[in-house]
């Protein structure tokens, strides 16, 4: 029987690296997806468990394609790479900002889907996973009390609104694939110690804990949900 395999992007630190060294220790084979060779190396030689470096840099058609066309099966690919460029709100931010924001948190995401799905389509159980942000939360975001208002943690319009359109695109995963067996979901992994900004990096909490709602997603089971959104505790987050 083949070993279950799976690609994290962004896993050279950080969240992905946790989900990585959490999938590989439940015995898959890990593809840790990253920019940077060097610091991919590194992460590979932190993690153990046979993972191995591919290379891949999001942003780039000929990467991921070069990327996608060295791997010919796959089950489970974890969209976990990201950025956030500034804290701004909608009236002070740039159009720039949202551009370069968007490269990485929704177009590359597009891009590396597809560019996987025949890989994905071998496997008999496909999992796809999208990891998002509960400032993405329109539920979250509005009302008399939101719980995240604009303010929040520095994270402004273009990161918030660039995780929104991931659950939306999560959705429509979802929905295309599902007669195919897929299992599409995302999840909001809440704050926690890594460089996405300041904050994160000083009041973060543990990314392992983040990691292990991922790593539940990447590893249900046929009956499980899909087209769904969740907090990393497992609980249903609002769209």
């Amino acid at each position: 029987m083949a070993k279950v395999s799976a690609l994290i992007t962004g896993a050279s630190g950080g969240i992905g690296r946790e989900i990585a060294r959490q999938l590989a220790a439940a015995g898959v084979a890990v593809y840790v997806g990253s920019r940077d060779r060097e610091r991919g190396q590194r992460a590979v030689g932190e993690i153990g468990g046979g993972a191995r470096l591919l290379v891949l840099d999001v942003t780039d058609d000929a990467r991921i394609a070069s990327a996608a066309g060295s791997i010919e099966d796959l089950d489970i690919l974890v969209n976990n790479a990201g950025i956030m460029v500034d804290g701004k709100a909608a009236p002070e931010a740039d159009v720039d900002s949202f551009r370069r924001t968007y490269e990485t948190n929704v177009f590359a995401v597009v891009a590396v889907t597809n560019a996987f799905l025949p890989a994905l389509r071998r496997s008999a159980h496909p999992r796809i996973v999208n990891v998002s942000s509960g400032t993405g939360s329109l539920a979250w975001s509005t009302g008399p009390n939101p719980q995240f208002a604009w303010q929040t943690g520095g994270t402004g319009a273009a990161y918030r609104s660039s995780k929104t359109a991931l659950n939306a695109l999560t959705v429509y995963y979802a929905q295309a694939l599902e007669a195919d067996g897929f299992k599409v979901n995302a999840i909001a992994p809440g704050l926690r110690a890594t460089n996405l900004n300041a904050r994160a990096a000083t009041s973060g909490g543990d990314p392992a804990e983040a990691a292990a709602g991922a790593v539940r997603l990447a590893m249900l089971p046929d009956d499980g949900p899909t087209g769904q959104f969740f907090s990393w505790d497992d609980t249903v987050a609002p769209w």
